[in-house]
C-alpha cells in the first residue's frame, strides 16, 4: 500500500469521527461508560468480522505487552480522560484544550525514525489550531477556576492520543487486526468503569438503538482501524494537521440536523482549517499533480 493511499484511508477516520457528537446526541441518555462499553464492543466485532476465512488473522492478537498497553491505553486512556472531561467541564472548554492532540501529533512525528519536520507542517497545524479555537470560543467556549480537573483531563487526554497515534508508526509491525482485541479490551474496562460509577440507561427507542449500532461501526469502529492504518503507513504530519477538520465537520452536520445554527464564526473557522490542512499536505498534494 502506498503512503498516499494509507493517508486517504486515514482520512476516512476524520470524517467518520465528525458524526461522533451527533450519533452520540442521537443515543439519547445512556451513561458515558456504558455507552462506551456498548461501542466499543461493537467496534471490536467489526473487526473480527473481517477476520473470517482468514486464519492468519487470529494472530494478530499474540502482541508483546507494549503493543497490548498502546493500543488499550490509547483507546481507554484517552476516552475515560475525555469523559472525564466533559463531566468537570463544559463541552466547549474541554473540546477546545483537548484539539490539542491534532498539533501534538504534528509536533511528535518529529521524533519518529526517517520523518522530518517541515515548516510549512508546522504553519499547517498552527493555522488549523487557530481556526478550531475561534470555532470552539465563537461557540461559547470560557474558562473558570472551578473548571480546572475537567480542564486538565482534556489536556492529558490530547497527550494521551497523540502518544498513542505517533507510538502507532513506531508498531508499524503489529497488523491493523490487533485493533479489534483492544477495541475489546477497552470494551471490557469500560463496562468495569459503567458498573462502578454508573447505573445502567438502555436505549429507549429503536432511533436511539441504531444509534448506538451506528456509533459502534463507523466512529468507535472502522474509525480506528483506518487511523491504524493512516498512523502507521501514511503521512502522519497530513493527517495530525488534518485532524483539525474533525470539530469543522462535526459542527457542520450539527447545523444539517438542526442542532446549531450557521454562523459568521463557523464559515471564518471553515477557511482557516480547511487552508491550514493544505498548507500542512503539500507535499502530498504536489506528488499526485507530478
Amino acid at each position: 500500500m502506498s503512503q498516499r493511499n494509507a493517508t486517504l484511508i486515514g482520512l476516512t477516520a476524520i470524517l467518520m469521527w465528525s458524526l461522533l457528537a451527533l450519533m452520540t446526541v442521537a443515543t439519547g441518555t445512556i451513561p458515558a461508560f456504558q455507552l462506551a462499553a456498548m461501542t466499543f464492543a461493537i467496534g471490536g466485532l467489526v473487526g473480527l468480522l473481517t477476520w473470517i476465512g482468514r486464519r492468519e488473522a487470529w494472530g494478530a492478537l499474540r502482541q508483546p505487552w507494549q503493543a497490548w498497553m498502546v493500543g488499550v491505553g490509547g483507546l481507554f486512556g484517552y476516552h475515560a480522560l475525555y469523559f472525564l472531561a466533559l463531566r468537570f467541564a463544559p463541552p466547549a472548554e474541554a473540546g477546545l484544550l483537548n484539539y490539542l492532540w491534532p498539533l501534538l501529533i504534528v509536533l511528535f512525528s518529529a521524533f519518529l525514525p526517517g520523518e522530518r519536520l517541515a515548516l510549512h507542517h508546522v504553519i499547517g497545524a498552527a493555522i488549523g489550531l487557530v481556526g478550531t479555537a475561534l470555532l470552539l470560543v465563537g461557540n461559547g467556549a470560557s474558562f473558570a477556576s472551578s473548571h480546572v480537573p475537567g480542564l486538565a483531563a482534556a489536556v492529558i487526554a490530547a497527550f494521551v492520543w497523540a502518544i498513542y497515534s505517533v507510538l502507532s508508526r513506531r508498531l508499524k509491525t503489529v497488523p491493523t487486526d490487533a485493533v479489534a482485541g483492544f477495541c475489546l479490551a477497552t470494551s471490557v474496562l469500560a463496562a468495569v468503569m459503567h458498573a462502578v460509577l454508573e447505573r445502567t440507561v438502555w436505549p429507549a427507542t429503536t432511533v436511539e438503538w441504531l444509534a448506538v449500532l451506528g456509533l459502534g461501526i463507523g466512529p468507535v469502529g472502522a474509525a480506528f482501524y483506518a487511523w491504524d492504518i493512516g498512523m502507521k503507513r501514511g503521512d502522519i504530519r497530513v493527517l495530525g494537521a488534518a485532524s483539525y477538520a474533525t470539530p469543522l465537520l462535526s459542527t457542520a452536520f450539527l447545523i444539517v440536523a438542526g442542532y446549531a445554527q450557521p454562523t459568521a464564526t463557523i464559515a471564518l473557522a471553515a477557511l482557516l482549517i480547511a487552508g491550514g490542512g493544505l498548507v500542512a499536505a503539500k507535499d502530498m498534494l504536489l506528488r499526485k499533480r507530478r
